[in-house]
């Protein structure tokens, strides 16, 4: 288990959302970056040096500090959408080998390196963004159906990070919330929902959500 890349935003314009600018074009970086817990959601900063986002009310923070997509999966989408696929494409800044970051437990624990300390907190939910970033028509909709989303980690022991960094999980919770079940639950399977909150580690935005719906 490692990282094949460290990914960093490059801005760009936006016009699938009307922003000024989005940070979804992660490009891999050469030698280490420095990973810090980012504070609140609302400035547009991550967990990444030299990266941020730009739809602050939607990203970044504390919650969705880094995010990690596995090679494994993007090797599957390159089949599927008929065309290659680099890291760092689908917005992520770490993409992986030999992990299965879709079966990751919210609030597993990885150590990256000899230093830096990840902890899962939720799931990607896919916006306009990501499908004009893609173009692709209907590619929010097949990334639903699929739900391999990927993972979203706060940052919880700084340190820098390099490609090549072997990852350790030195930490599962005792529960069987995974981030591919929490997109479910949070997109297509609303009935899935009250299993989510056995997960002390999701974000209180996110518990909060399901709260909302489940009391409707």
């Amino acid at each position: 288990m490692k990282l094949l890349s460290v990914n960093v935003g490059k801005p760009r314009p936006n016009p699938w959302k009307g922003l000024s600018a989005t940070g979804i074009d992660k490009r891999p970086v050469d030698g280490p970056v420095a990973v810090a817990a980012p504070g609140p959601k609302g400035t547009g900063a991550v967990g990444l040096a030299g990266d941020r986002v730009y739809d602050v009310k939607h990203h970044g923070g504390t919650d969705q500090a880094v995010y990690a997509y596995a090679r494994e999966d993007l090797d599957g989408w390159e089949s599927e959408l008929g065309r290659p696929l680099v890291n760092g494409v689908f917005g992520e800044n770490l993409t992986t080998v030999g992990l299965d970051v879709n079966g990751a437990l919210i609030g597993e624990r990885w150590r990256i390196g000899p230093d830096v300390v990840l902890e899962i907190s939720c799931a990607r939910i896919p916006c306009a963004t990501f499908e004009g970033w893609l173009e692709r028509d209907g590619w929010m909709k097949r990334f639903l159906q699929a739900a391999r989303p990927g993972a979203y980690l706060r940052v919880i022991e700084p340190g820098d990070i390099s490609a090549d960094d072997p990852v350790e999980i030195v930490h599962r919770p005792d529960h069987d919330v995974t981030v591919a079940l929490v997109f479910r639950a949070m997109t297509r399977e609303p009935e899935l929902l009250p299993r989510l909150l056995i997960a002390d580690a999701l974000p209180e935005e996110d518990k909060n959500l399901v709260r909302r719906r489940t009391t409707a």
